[in-house]
């Protein structure tokens, strides 16, 4: 009886110990793994994005991601009134097609059509949804505050934004400047019937991370060859 009960109370010690172990070591353990796990698929496009924005802050010399896109954009001496639409090369998502400077403002970057991770990673993208130089409508474009549109912080009403392009050279001069809120739908107007370009980034021009506000740099065109044969 007694080698039985002996047994039986090293049994209940076993089965207590078990518990413990499962209570403050197997669950809080399996609980981290699977929040670890969610935090890695929910955040990884973010944190991804965030590492490239750092390294072109705090590296002497900004990394290079020539491998991530296809460059379409040789430059072109037309400067003229017209180019017809069989000459123009429609870029597709995260295709270089230009350039955008604004020499009163240090800008200098690549212009690519979309506005995802790649083209902000390496220069300013024109939004899919609206239109490329040329074809006399909105062109509505955005870049990073803290490094290729932290020059935007500088610019003015008179100032000149070049783009540059395969099919022709254009100028707009800036018009107005302004701040709104992110979600502020009336910043921008993609149904305009006259070309003009919109340029925004988020606001302050140093903070990191998305903000609340962005700033909203509006010109209208100057000059450049227009579009023709687009119907045809």
């Amino acid at each position: 009886m007694k080698k039985s009960s002996s047994n039986t109370r090293s049994q209940k010690k076993r089965k207590k110990l078990f518990k413990a172990v499962k209570r403050f070591v197997l669950t809080p353990v399996l609980v981290c793994a699977l929040m670890y796990a969610v935090i890695i698929a929910v955040g990884y496009p973010m944190m991804s994005d965030a590492v490239s924005i750092g390294s072109m802050l705090f590296q002497n010399n900004a990394p290079s991601f020539s491998r991530e896109y296809e460059n379409i954009f040789t430059p072109s001496d037309n400067t003229g009134d017209k180019v017809d639409a069989s000459e123009v090369v429609y870029p597709s998502i995260n295709k270089q097609f230009g350039k955008i400077s604004i020499e009163s403002a240090d800008i200098d970057a690549k212009l690519f059509f979309g506005d995802g991770s790649v083209p902000l990673r390496n220069g300013v993208g024109v939004y899919a949804g609206s239109f490329i130089p040329g074809y006399g409508r909105t062109i509505l474009a955005t870049g990073h505050n803290n490094t290729y549109l932290n020059g935007l912080k500088k610019v003015k009403k008179g100032d000149i934004i070049q783009i540059r392009t395969s099919y022709g050279n254009y100028e707009y001069k800036i018009v107005k400047i302004a701040v709104k809120k992110a979600d502020d739908k009336t910043a921008y107007d993609l149904s305009a019937k006259k070309e003009n370009l919109i340029l925004y980034t988020c606001y302050p021009f140093d903070e990191l991370g998305l903000t609340e506000y962005r700033c909203f740099v509006y010109a209208d065109k100057v000059s450049g060859p227009e579009i023709v044969g687009i119907y045809e």
